[in-house]
């Protein structure tokens, strides 16, 4: 099978990239000690928007810069690779605003079937939308804040990224 033109660009882009790569020494933890949890939306550069240099700290990213889904990652990253704080950055204008669970179960049935919903109980059906972006923030720190698997040295803290003005804001 011939490659598509993303392969494509993903082959040469890393090609230039790898020609002058010079970031092969750098240590498996973080050289800062942190996590962000932050959203895949392809508005976001995390490592321009955030301040992050390579090596300096993990990026998970998921859908809705969730903090259940980062969970076992979080645990890696701090158990196993001595994170030390996590920053949980929601934004502005996410897609987990727009639909709740229902909306979302329905179109997995329209566009993939009966079978394909049943795998949604992989995951409960929970897409876990959200309603209100501020709230959403706090919600998830408290979750870590709870969470056994967090150490309560660990520092945590929320954040609103603004798609709209690329400036962040504490919340939590």
């Amino acid at each position: 099978m011939a490659p598509t033109p993303i392969q494509e660009n993903l082959v040469t882009s890393n090609q230039t990239y790898a020609s002058s790569f010079k970031d092969g020494h750098l240590a498996l933890p973080p050289a800062k000690k942190y996590a962000v949890v932050t959203c895949m939306d392809a508005r976001i550069d995390p490592a321009a928007a955030y301040g992050i240099s390579l090596g300096d700290a993990h990026v998970i990213r998921n859908a809705g810069g969730n903090a259940r889904d980062a969970l076992r990652s979080l645990v890696i990253s701090e158990q196993l690779l001595g994170t030390q704080e996590i920053l949980l950055i929601k934004h502005t204008g996410c897609g987990m605003l727009t639909f709740k669970n229902e909306d979302a179960a329905g179109l997995v049935r329209k566009n993939l079937g009966e079978e394909a919903v049943g795998e949604l109980a992989a995951f409960a059906g929970d897409f876990q939308p959200f309603a209100e972006l501020d709230e959403a923030v706090k919600t998830d720190v408290a979750f870590l804040k709870a969470s056994k698997l967090i150490p309560e040295t660990v520092t945590i803290s929320g954040w609103v990224y603004e798609v709209e003005t690329g400036k962040v804001r504490s919340v939590v």
